[in-house]
């Protein structure tokens, strides 16, 4: 796309003068669905910390490696994707769905760009189901009301959290949300997060100046926590080793880099 291009089908919500995550973030990983807006706030934000891109890639490759792990080693089959983003290739469903065609997926956004797109999302294997919810995260009793008609909350559930706690700035709600959510599912259910820090054990040195510099450009705002803050998400849940580490870290090769973006998977007991 190229600025002031309209979408494929129209949103008042749309608004393409000002760089948005969902956009940035797939031009970041090599997508198409960006306007120019994105590209020069991404690349301006590239070469300030350059690890970014890395870290839009690790993020993705741990969402590959979490989806396959549930699916294929806990024998889950039920997926709530909050916070999805752009669909591109092997997205949740695809991926739940190789394993187990069975899979049944609720995507949840409130990016009107992500609507556009929604179609992308909502293919399925004959014998599972995917869906879309348009819905804030900020707004915990409504996901779960609308996941509910798709999903059964009386089985286990993979609530993905990737990449969006960030969004919401006030850590207390924050963990509000995540507890609401939680217990709305029975035990065995999982929680998947990735989380961006300033920790520089994880190389986030950089990250704040960054985010100044989002914050001042693009929306929506965003905030790290640092890996005591984002642990505090996984209370009352019990972490799959390796635990809260570099996203590019979770049951990955030996070799795998450290990017400053925490990620973990951890189950309700």
């Amino acid at each position: 796309m190229s600025e002031g291009d309209p979408p494929a089908t129209g949103s008042a919500r749309l608004n393409t003068s000002v760089a948005h995550n969902a956009r940035v973030w797939n031009h970041w990983i090599g997508g198409k669905d960006n306007y120019e807006v994105d590209q020069r706030v991404g690349e301006h934000i590239a070469g300030m910390f350059p690890v970014i891109r890395a870290v839009a890639r690790a993020d993705r490759a741990f969402l590959g490696r979490a989806v396959r792990f549930l699916a294929a080693e806990r024998g889950t089959r039920q997926f709530l994707d909050i916070g999805t983003g752009l669909p591109t290739v092997d997205n949740t469903h695809e991926m739940a769905q190789r394993i187990a065609p069975e899979s049944r997926i609720v995507y949840v956004d409130n990016d009107p760009i992500v609507l556009v797109h929604a179609r992308s999302l909502l293919t399925s294997s004959p014998e599972g189901v995917t869906d879309y919810i348009d819905a804030d995260v900020r707004d915990p009793d409504t996901v779960v009301r609308r996941a509910a008609e798709t999903l059964d909350l009386d089985r286990p559930v993979a609530v993905m959290m990737l990449g969006i706690l960030n969004f919401v700035p006030d850590t207390d709600e924050a963990r509000d949300i995540v507890r609401r959510i939680m217990a709305s599912v029975p035990s065995g259910s999982h929680l998947v997060l990735t989380h961006p820090t300033y920790d520089a054990e994880a190389g986030g040195e950089g990250n704040r100046a960054a985010m100044e510099y989002w914050n001042a450009h693009a929306t929506p705002p965003i905030t790290a926590r640092s890996r005591a803050g984002i642990a505090a998400f996984l209370d009352g849940l019990d972490p799959v080793e390796p635990g809260l580490v570099p996203c590019s870290q979770w049951r990955a090769g030996p070799d795998a880099a450290v990017v400053p973006q925490y990620g973990a998977v951890a189950v309700k007991p």
